[in-house]
Protein backbone atom coordinates (compact mmCIF):
# COMPACT_ATOMS: atom_id res chain seq x y z
CA UNK A 1 0.00 0.00 0.00
CA UNK A 2 1.49 3.54 -1.03
CA UNK A 3 2.20 5.94 2.02
CA UNK A 4 0.05 8.73 1.69
CA UNK A 5 1.00 12.07 1.54
CA UNK A 6 -0.21 14.97 3.73
CA UNK A 7 0.22 18.33 2.70
CA UNK A 8 1.61 20.50 5.76
CA UNK A 9 0.76 24.37 6.10
CA UNK A 10 0.54 26.84 8.72
CA UNK A 11 -0.11 30.36 9.25
CA UNK A 12 2.31 31.11 11.52
CA UNK A 13 5.14 30.60 9.08
CA UNK A 14 5.29 32.35 5.82
CA UNK A 15 2.91 31.18 3.00
CA UNK A 16 4.54 29.44 -0.23
CA UNK A 17 5.50 32.14 -2.56
CA UNK A 18 5.51 29.59 -5.28
CA UNK A 19 4.09 25.92 -6.37
CA UNK A 20 5.38 24.29 -3.45
CA UNK A 21 4.28 23.19 -0.13
CA UNK A 22 5.31 24.13 3.31
CA UNK A 23 6.16 21.07 3.82
CA UNK A 24 4.90 17.38 3.17
CA UNK A 25 4.25 14.52 5.69
CA UNK A 26 5.12 10.61 4.18
CA UNK A 27 4.28 7.93 6.70
CA UNK A 28 6.28 9.52 10.08
CA UNK A 29 8.73 11.87 7.98
CA UNK A 30 8.34 14.98 7.37
CA UNK A 31 10.24 17.01 4.30
CA UNK A 32 9.77 20.65 5.07
CA UNK A 33 10.72 23.43 1.98
CA UNK A 34 13.61 25.75 2.51
CA UNK A 35 12.49 28.50 4.96
CA UNK A 36 13.92 32.17 5.08
CA UNK A 37 13.74 35.47 6.93
CA UNK A 38 10.03 35.92 6.29
CA UNK A 39 7.98 37.76 9.00
CA UNK A 40 5.21 35.13 9.17
CA UNK A 41 2.21 37.82 9.54
CA UNK A 42 3.16 40.26 7.27
CA UNK A 43 5.20 38.37 4.55
CA UNK A 44 7.74 40.86 4.69
CA UNK A 45 11.58 39.97 4.63
CA UNK A 46 13.40 40.14 7.86
CA UNK A 47 16.72 41.21 6.53
CA UNK A 48 19.48 41.56 8.50
CA UNK A 49 23.09 40.20 9.37
CA UNK A 50 22.82 36.45 8.66
CA UNK A 51 22.49 35.52 13.02
CA UNK A 52 19.18 37.69 12.96
CA UNK A 53 18.03 35.77 9.23
CA UNK A 54 18.98 32.68 11.00
CA UNK A 55 16.99 33.19 14.10
CA UNK A 56 13.74 33.97 12.02
CA UNK A 57 14.61 31.20 9.47
CA UNK A 58 14.64 28.64 12.62
CA UNK A 59 11.15 30.41 13.94
CA UNK A 60 10.07 29.97 10.71
CA UNK A 61 10.95 26.10 10.47
CA UNK A 62 9.87 25.38 13.81
CA UNK A 63 6.24 26.73 13.04
CA UNK A 64 5.94 24.23 10.51
CA UNK A 65 7.06 21.20 12.18
CA UNK A 66 5.16 21.99 15.04
CA UNK A 67 2.14 22.30 12.29
CA UNK A 68 3.32 18.64 11.18
CA UNK A 69 3.42 17.12 14.76
CA UNK A 70 7.16 17.58 15.42
CA UNK A 71 9.87 19.76 16.62
CA UNK A 72 13.79 20.77 16.38
CA UNK A 73 14.53 17.86 18.88
CA UNK A 74 13.46 15.45 15.51
CA UNK A 75 15.69 16.82 13.03
CA UNK A 76 17.32 14.15 11.25
CA UNK A 77 19.02 16.12 8.30
CA UNK A 78 19.43 19.88 6.90
CA UNK A 79 20.77 21.68 4.40
CA UNK A 80 21.84 25.13 4.88
CA UNK A 81 22.23 27.15 1.70
CA UNK A 82 24.11 30.34 2.20
CA UNK A 83 25.26 33.28 0.10
CA UNK A 84 28.76 33.95 1.66
CA UNK A 85 30.20 30.81 3.16
CA UNK A 86 32.07 33.63 5.54
CA UNK A 87 28.78 34.04 7.49
CA UNK A 88 29.05 30.30 8.07
CA UNK A 89 30.51 30.91 11.81
CA UNK A 90 27.61 33.20 12.68
CA UNK A 91 24.77 31.05 11.04
CA UNK A 92 26.60 27.88 12.88
CA UNK A 93 26.38 29.93 16.34
CA UNK A 94 22.28 30.29 16.12
CA UNK A 95 21.82 26.60 14.68
CA UNK A 96 23.65 25.28 17.55
CA UNK A 97 22.05 27.29 20.29
CA UNK A 98 18.52 25.85 18.61
CA UNK A 99 19.47 22.63 18.37
CA UNK A 100 21.27 22.46 21.60
CA UNK A 101 22.53 18.85 22.67
CA UNK A 102 20.99 17.52 18.96
CA UNK A 103 22.97 16.87 16.13
CA UNK A 104 21.12 16.53 13.20
CA UNK A 105 23.21 15.42 9.69
CA UNK A 106 23.80 18.60 7.92
CA UNK A 107 25.33 19.72 4.23
CA UNK A 108 25.95 23.82 4.02
CA UNK A 109 26.28 24.52 0.67
CA UNK A 110 27.43 27.70 -0.88
CA UNK A 111 25.08 29.56 -3.06
CA UNK A 112 25.17 32.85 -5.45
CA UNK A 113 22.00 34.19 -4.39
CA UNK A 114 18.84 32.95 -2.57
CA UNK A 115 14.70 33.88 -3.49
CA UNK A 116 14.05 37.80 -1.87
CA UNK A 117 17.93 38.34 -1.23
CA UNK A 118 18.90 36.49 1.58
CA UNK A 119 21.30 35.48 3.54
CA UNK A 120 20.65 31.97 4.38
CA UNK A 121 18.13 29.10 3.45
CA UNK A 122 17.22 26.13 6.01
CA UNK A 123 15.04 23.31 4.87
CA UNK A 124 15.12 19.91 6.60
CA UNK A 125 13.81 16.43 7.21
CA UNK A 126 12.49 15.27 10.32
CA UNK A 127 10.06 12.43 11.78
CA UNK A 128 6.79 12.76 13.65
CA UNK A 129 7.09 12.75 17.76
CA UNK A 130 5.13 10.85 19.04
Amino acid sequence: MPTELRTIATDKAPKAIGPYSQAIGAGDLVFCAGQGAIDAATGENRKGDVAAETEVTFDNISAVLAAAGSDLGHVVKTTVFLVDMADFAAMNEVYAKRFGAHRPARSTVGVASLPRGFRVEIECVAIRAR
